[in-house]
């Protein structure tokens, strides 16, 4: 079947000739019939990188009236980057028409968006928050809406964004169509269509709740403190990576690209403490292959879209299968293979399990490279490179002569011997004696036996004395906190569980009893999550966390406020919305060095 088939209007048709589009990818070709032939709703089941846009806005721009003057179509997305990337994409399917397109979104002066909604769009693309702030100025009005997208449904609820989608869905006429897109459908999702969509189809691209089927999956175990000597056995192992390295928290995300910069990897961080044009210069480096490897929490992730990612590694496997099917869905798109890694220790062996039974897919488990291997793998991609190189004969000729004069004493084999030590004397020094990194269950044993023999390990005492310190607040009680967000940052339950999934990066986070006053909210967390949400909080300079005065264990454990400076009441704080968080520049990147030893071969910069 190619687009032509598919009853689009010339100018459409026009415009995506243009850019190359001629055969439909599935998730098109079944969409794009049903939305031009259906009246009835429509949930769609379809991983990210598969044609989605197209999918929806082709059939959105061939329904669109050009000539009518009001807001005719709203498409929801969960991030800034997405909600732009839609936008430009609708705008050059449309190239032709007069449909007049419109993203309104978080991150930008609101006054910019205010002056483009002079002139009534006849389609808005726009994240929850900054659409709800547009709604009570005046400045959107849905009355008129005939067609409403959610695309990543499941990321817009994964980001606490579930109030602000059921407040806009009430806002629009009962007579729209709607249209849902996610990856997977956990329960929540099939509550809202339940709720609020007519009748609906429901097309599943795949399986459901499946990743690609472009993507292999593999882990390694070793212990949790090699993690980062791992990581770059693994990228060693790989030299034309080019993927994201997923980490837990915001934290940790500066630390592994700190550590990943300063051994000369091309690597960079992306993360919440990132301003909006530092998080865009970021992206822009990654998009363009200038870096090979990014690291992100998974929220700062959301709306990045790359096609050709080789790897996607997770530095620490995700709590949740839905996430992790995310992630790895980064990869292995537009029919090209990707590889996902997961970096575990041995505890952890019951979550592959888990994940593997959701996905229907099996993992492999490969061991750790040894210098060895690595070694070998980087020599013959560097001769490969060789035998490959375009030759230019014209700009290499006047140098030729001297050259050849200078090597002629030399054979062929001693010839090749310099070259070889040239390139790798550094890199074979450094891998000269590296370590076995792999976990052995007899190593454990060994470790065992050795404890009991000697009465007691340190750090099993140390453990010990940890647990006896905490347990008369850790065993299911939990701790009341307060944060510096109230009504007057437009702070609701919602957008409240929104910024602790941003800031903690760990929506399995339980957040209970939430009270909000004009200057604070307060909230209660599970004892043993408490050092969880207090760590996070701790990076951020614009939020104190601190603990409600009747929460005895927190103030066990801290003693005193954490997560930032505490400040006058009459300091005034930035507003916050899921896409308009003011952040302060990277904090200062730690000093210390992880994994030891020299730098690595090469400069990989």
């Amino acid at each position: 079947m190619t687009f032509k088939e598919l009853n689009l209007k010339e100018e459409i048709l026009s415009a995506i000739g243009e850019l190359g589009f001629e055969f439909p990818m599935p998730v098109q070709e079944k969409v794009i019939p049903f939305m031009l032939e259906q009246q009835s709703d429509l949930v769609a089941l379809a991983q990210t990188g598969t044609g989605k846009t197209a999918a929806f806005g082709l059939p959105l721009l061939n329904m669109i009236d050009p000539y009518q003057k009001q807001v005719q179509a709203l498409v929801l997305a969960p991030t800034r980057e997405l909600c732009i990337q839609i936008s430009n994409d609708l705008k050059n399917y449309s190239k032709f028409l007069k449909t007049r397109v419109v993203p309104v979104y978080g991150g930008e002066d609101i006054r910019t968006q205010l002056k483009q909604l002079d002139t009534t769009p006849q389609i808005i693309v726009a994240t929850p928050g900054r659409l709800i702030d547009l709604i009570d100025r005046g400045k959107i009005k849905l009355e008129a809406i005939q067609y409403l997208v959610l695309d990543e449904a499941d990321e817009m609820l994964n980001m606490g964004f579930k109030e602000d989608i059921e407040t806009i869905l009430a806002s629009t006429p009962a007579t729209r169509r709607t249209t849902l897109f996610s990856a997977t459908m956990p329960a929540e999702i099939a509550r809202i269509a339940k709720k609020y969509m007519k009748e609906y189809t429901e097309i599943t691209i795949g399986t459901k709740n499946s990743g690609s089927e472009n993507v292999s999956h593999i882990y390694y175990i070793s212990q949790a403190k090699q993690r980062y000597l791992v990581l770059k056995r693994i990228v060693d192992l790989n030299p034309d990576v080019y993927g994201i390295v997923f980490c837990r928290t915001r934290q940790e995300t500066k630390e592994v690209a700190d550590h990943l910069m300063r051994d000369g990897y091309n690597a960079d961080a992306l993360h919440g403490d990132l301003s909006q044009a530092q998080r865009d210069t970021v992206m822009q480096k990654f998009r363009f292959r200038n870096l090979q490897l990014l690291v992100a929490t998974d929220v700062a992730a959301r709306g990045l879209d790359v096609s050709d990612l080789t790897h996607v590694i997770n530095y620490n496997l995700p709590d949740d299968v839905e996430i992790y099917t995310h992630r790895s869905g980064r990869t292995g798109r537009a029919n090209k293979k990707g590889v996902a890694v997961s970096i575990i220790h041995s505890k952890e062996k019951f979550k592959i399990k888990d994940i593997e039974r959701m996905l229907g897919k099996k993992f492999e488990q490969q061991m750790i490279p040894n210098g060895l291997e690595v070694c070998k793998k980087q020599l013959f991609h560097m001769i490969d490179k060789m035998q490959n190189v375009e030759v230019n004969e014209e700009q290499i000729a006047p140098y030729m002569e001297q050259i050849m004069k200078q090597l002629e004493y030399l054979d062929k084999t001693e010839l090749l011997k310099r070259f070889v030590s040239l390139e790798f004397n550094r890199f074979l020094d450094y891998y000269k004696d590296s370590e076995d990194l792999n976990y052995h269950e007899k190593d454990r044993g060994i470790r065992r036996d050795r404890d009991d023999r000697d009465g007691r390990s340190p750090r099993r005492d140390r453990e010990d004395g940890d647990n006896n310190r905490e347990k008369r607040f850790r065993r299911g009680q939990k701790v009341r906190l307060k944060v510096s967000l109230g009504t007057r940052e437009g702070i609701n339950p919602s957008r409240l569980l929104g910024i602790i999934n941003d800031i903690v990066g760990d929506k399995t986070v339980s957040v209970g009893d939430i009270e909000i006053t004009n200057k604070f909210t307060f909230f209660d967390v599970f004892a043993d999550q408490l050092d969880k949400v207090v760590d996070s909080f701790a990076q951020q300079k614009d939020i104190t966390l601190a603990a409600a005065r009747e929460s005895n264990g927190y103030q066990e454990k801290t003693g005193s406020s954490y997560g930032g400076r505490e400040r006058s009441s009459t300091r005034k704080k930035p507003s916050y919305n899921e896409n308009d968080r003011r952040r302060s520049s990277n904090s200062a990147r730690s000093t210390e060095r992880q994994g030891g030893g020299d730098k690595p071969w090469r400069n990989r910069r």
